[in-house]
């Protein structure tokens, strides 16, 4: 039995627009426009799966007056990735919709925002370098090793983009289709049945949306490019038509670029039950009343669910997330710059060591608003650059064990690149490179990993490491000693005492410690005893002690 089903384009000020789709035999249907800028038109149709477009007089300025141009509905929830980029539409019962997949697990418990540890993942890349003949890189491959990452201990998995970019390999920042799904990494049901499996296991799912630009063919930049962008983009690195959050459409009431961005946040939530957004390059959407926006909607729209609205903003700014800002959280990069200098041997600066790890200092409220990584998909792989310092094999397992040990103890939420667990040294590029899974076959890698999931273990048992509580209570710039405490109201203490030097400390004194009495090392397994304030210990070239009060 046919059902009418509405096609509607929002262009308020183009002079025409038709249907065409395969219900038509590719011939045109004219739409008509209503005062609300849309045009529409109904086409009765019998449940199943349907290829269509749209043809308008652009308003676009790089085109002929009203030229008539094809384009795929900017709303379209499926779009065949070839040449002809139709929109995909799917009708059961009489409704349009994306799939029929059934939820299973929403009424399981999810961890709130200060307990989050991050794991940033780019589908294609994940999964494939095992040991065997099978290309992978697809949602149901993620599946396959979520056992893995709850092994490892992350509680939260951020995805680099996903909405549907040209062609089969990206890192995903070139968004043509904002509701659509990357038809590569498989079908919709997959990707929902992912964050199923996901919050299951009370992993939450962040993605990446981007959006202070589109992919310059996006659908919007072919019916009226400057109604939805700047006419040229207003900044000097631009990576395509920038969305322009300060035109205002006085006959409609709306801010056109307001309205696109979040029907896509709105969609995203509803649809796939995703648990956070990383917002990309916060810094050229500039609009906080917009970002203040967008995240009301998305906390309004996750209802009583956890959700992270967190800034990509660099250099990072306390601004975007105190208690004035717009967003929930902000990338601290600064933490990765510093780390690295001082992992390298390139300096030791005691305020920009301590800055790092506290992120107060620099004017950010506490640990949701902050997060820190060694690594993103910004900078290059730790072992790359470890390489490039010619520090290799053992010794570049020690560093980098270093630095996890500082990332996982400062204030704020960690954050872990894919691989970096167990040392990959590919060097990054935005080209297809899978993580070489074979490399835990090796002493070292399997160390490391070991390392990274006693850690992680570490802060979800202490909790100390979930606050914003730390004081740095020893600091030999001499030696390039540096200590702190992190503490919680209910009696949980862990001190780090950190070596950035090249020299082994033999039985080095450490004085000043808050608390006397027994602490449990926990990266070697013993217990020591701080007698009136001070401890003696041994305390290897760029080793962290990482103490446990009993």
């Amino acid at each position: 039995m046919a059902s009418s089903i509405e096609f509607q384009l929002f262009a308020p000020y183009n002079k025409s627009a038709v249907l065409k789709g395969c219900f038509s035999d590719w011939q045109d249907i004219q739409m008509e426009k209503g005062e609300d800028g849309y045009f529409r038109t109904s086409v009765e149709l019998e449940d199943g799966t349907y290829q269509y477009k749209f043809c308008v007089q652009s308003k676009s300025w790089f085109l002929e007056p009203d030229q008539l141009v094809d384009v795929t509905d900017p709303y379209a929830t499926g779009v065949i990735d070839d040449e002809t980029q139709n929109g995909v539409m799917r009708i059961k019962d009489g409704q349009r919709i994306v799939d029929t997949y059934t939820w299973q697990h929403d009424d399981k418990p999810l961890p709130p925002n200060h307990e989050l540890v991050i794991y940033e993942m780019h589908i294609g890349d994940f999964s494939g370098g095992e040991d065997d003949p099978y290309p992978r890189g697809q949602f149901k491959h993620v599946v396959e090793k979520l056992d893995y990452l709850c092994e490892l201990g992350i509680n939260a998995l951020q995805l680099m983009p996903m909405m549907e970019y040209p062609g089969d390999y990206s890192w995903g920042y070139n968004v043509r289709h904002f509701f659509a799904l990357e038809s590569s990494y498989g079908e919709t049901q997959e990707f929902k049945d992912l964050i199923d499996q996901c919050h299951s296991r009370g992993i939450r799912v962040i993605v990446d949306g981007i959006f202070n630009h589109s992919e310059s063919e996006h659908p919007l930049t072919q019916i009226d490019h400057d109604y939805w962008y700047h006419h040229e983009p207003p900044h000097e690195f631009s990576w395509g038509p920038e969305f322009n959050y300060e035109h205002y459409d006085e006959n409609l009431d709306i801010k056109p670029a307001w309205k696109f961005i979040g029907d896509v946040v709105r969609f995203w939530i509803e649809e796939y039950h995703i648990d956070g957004i990383r917002y990309d390059a916060a810094k050229q959407i500039e609009n906080y009343d917009f970002m203040h926006w967008i995240t009301e909607q998305a906390h309004k729209k996750a209802g009583d669910k956890p959700f992270y609205n967190v800034a990509e903003h660099i250099p990072e700014t306390p601004r975007i997330t105190n208690v004035d800002g717009p967003m929930d959280g902000c990338w601290h990069d600064s933490f990765a710059y510093c780390l690295k200098d001082h992992i390298f041997g390139d300096t030791f600066d005691l305020d920009r060591l301590k800055d790092a790890l506290d992120g107060k200092r620099q004017g950010f409220m506490g640990t949701v608003n902050i997060v820190n990584y060694l690594t993103s998909h910004d900078q290059e792989r730790l072992m790359v650059e470890l390489a490039d310092h010619e520090i290799f094999d053992e010794v570049a397992f020690k560093r980098i064990k270093f630095g996890v040990a500082l990332l996982m103890t400062a204030v704020g939420i960690p954050l872990i690149l894919m691989g970096e667990e167990f040392g990959e040294y590919k060097p990054l590029k935005p080209e297809s490179s899978k993580l070489d899974w074979t490399l835990l076959k090796n002493e070292g890698s399997q160390g490391l990993l070991e390392y990274y999931k006693g850690l992680i273990r570490l802060r979800k048992e202490n909790h100390a490491l979930y606050t914003d509580n730390i004081d740095f209570f020893y600091e030999d710039p001499e030696a390039k000693v540096l200590g702190y405490i992190r503490w919680n109201d209910q009696g949980s203490q862990l001190i780090i005492i950190a070596n950035f030097s090249d020299n082994f400390l033999e039985g080095y004194a450490v004085s000043q410690i808050p608390e006397s009495g027994t602490w449990h090392e926990w990266t070697r397994d013993y217990d020591v005893e701080v007698v009136e304030g001070t401890l003696e210990l041994d305390l290897g070239e760029y080793e962290a002690k990482v103490l446990v009060w009993q």
